[in-house]
């Protein structure tokens, strides 16, 4: 397995702690009124707080500080980019200004506020995503999501898209490696030619993927299904704690919302 594989996989859901044990179905909807409360804030506090939360939680269930930063990395990058864009194209009040290579540059006020309310919103989800991704496995959050009334249709894709994503990511690191080998990166000309090439295979990779993968399963007996196993209802336990969770983030963006 190549280190982008393992970056994104559940390896390290299947770990037995008091997250993991939890019925995958109280994880999802908790997950979905976090994310709900991310997504309707107006203020960076409650977001902020949440990805904070969620990354040390992560860090606690035993995912190594490393793998928690690179997946942190394209979403930081976001973030900043929206920060940064916001600052640039909106608002009309100056808040910082300065002039390198003789241009002038202003950040307005506006723009700043807008950026830091948006980015926060990049971190908090990206924060939820982690946590929940790190205490189930992909494969009982499908279940999970079927039980729940999800389209098995909708289902059933995204089970097809995260195993084959893997193989693809495998692609990707052997060409990257290859180019390497032969100084595909060398200088910056060569190393956007490199990365269209790798582009161009993957596509193409992931079209002939597609087409071998429904033949295999037809070949295997597949008519329009795929069996899925059959969940334990959830008990008192699981209600009340999906309860206080609902509960504990209506509070709290009120709370953050009221404040400011």
């Amino acid at each position: 397995m190549s280190l982008l594989s393992e970056l994104f996989s559940d390896l390290f859901a299947s770990r037995d702690n008091v997250m993991t044990r939890l019925d995958p179905r109280v994880k999802v909807v908790a997950a979905l009124a976090l994310l709900v409360g991310v997504v309707f804030a107006t203020s960076p506090v409650l977001p902020l707080a949440l990805f904070v939360g969620c990354a040390v939680v992560a860090g606690a269930g035993g995912v190594p500080i490393r793998f928690i930063g690179m997946r942190l990395a394209g979403p930081l990058a976001i973030a900043g980019m929206l920060l940064l864009l916001q600052g640039l194209l909106t608002g009309t009040t100056p808040l910082w200004s300065f002039a390198p290579f003789g241009m002038r540059i202003t950040i307005t006020a506006e723009g700043w506020r807008t950026g830091v309310v948006m980015a926060s919103r990049v971190l908090g989800g990206t924060g939820v995503m982690l946590l929940l991704s790190a205490v189930t496995p992909a494969h009982r959050i499908f279940l999970a999501l079927r039980s729940m009334g999800v389209s098995k249709g909708w289902v059933e894709i995204a089970m097809l898209m995260y195993r084959y994503i893997f193989v693809l990511l495998d692609l990707t690191a052997d060409v990257a490696s290859a180019q390497r080998l032969r100084l595909g990166y060398s200088s910056v000309r060569r190393g956007m030619s490199s990365a269209g090439v790798v582009a161009g295979v993957v596509v193409l990779r992931a079209v002939d993927q597609a087409v071998r993968t429904n033949e295999a399963m037809r070949v295997r007996g597949y008519r329009g299904e795929i069996p899925t196993g059959v969940m334990r209802p959830l008990t008192l336990r699981d209600w009340l704690l999906m309860t206080a969770v609902v509960v504990a983030m209506g509070a709290a963006h009120i709370l953050t919302e009221w404040n400011t």
